[in-house]
């Protein structure tokens, strides 16, 4: 049962350092944890458990392991001598949080390192101009596009671009140039 109390532990006690430092909730303070979580631990034993825990888990997030990593990567960690290492009920308990946290963490880490905003949605259409500024009937295919654009949290942006059939073919010719580009290096790997 002592088992199940330590890992239920060291599971909040990830949990609370995941909150706080991938998906940015300040409620959750190492004085909180410490007093939910390891009210009898000393300050400093707990701090040095809750550092610990922390190195291990950006670790574990900036290498973005998989089962098969993170395996070998705990088992290193429960050999280790001294008290540097965990525990195997640390270990487990490390093991299972990040099996059920991994992709929502990953997507922390992506969404913190956009700069730029991304592409959120693209709407496109073709339309038949029946006449030109000067009322000259002109019967020309129009490719209309708005794109969407934002970052996370905030309010989209709307860019509306209108292309002739040359400006489309063109845009087209510079698309499959990228896309050599790219398999010329996804190839050569």
């Amino acid at each position: 049962m002592a088992d199940a109390d330590s890992q239920r532990c060291v599971s909040a006690l990830l949990n609370g350092i995941t909150q706080r430092l991938y998906y940015g909730n300040t409620e959750i303070t190492e004085e909180f944890l410490k007093n939910e979580l390891y009210a009898e631990m000393t300050q400093d034993e707990f701090r040095a458990l809750h550092d610990k825990m922390r190195s291990l888990l950006k670790s574990i997030a900036s290498a973005d392991m998989d089962q098969a990593q993170l395996e070998a990567f705990l088992t290193a960690q429960t050999r280790k001598q001294g008290g540097s290492g965990v525990t195997p009920e640390q270990a487990t308990a490390l093991a299972r949080f990040w099996k059920a946290h991994r992709t929502r963490v990953r997507e922390s880490l992506l969404a913190q390192s956009r700069w730029e905003p991304g592409l959120r949605g693209l709407k496109w259409r073709v339309d038949l101009h029946t006449s030109a500024s000067r009322g000259q009937v002109s019967n020309s295919p129009v490719a209309l596009v708005e794109l969407e654009l934002g970052r996370a949290g905030e309010s989209s942006e709307f860019v509306c671009l209108e292309f002739d059939e040359q400006k489309v073919n063109l845009v087209l010719k510079k698309m499959a140039e990228l896309q050599e580009s790219i398999d010329s290096v996804v190839h050569r790997s």
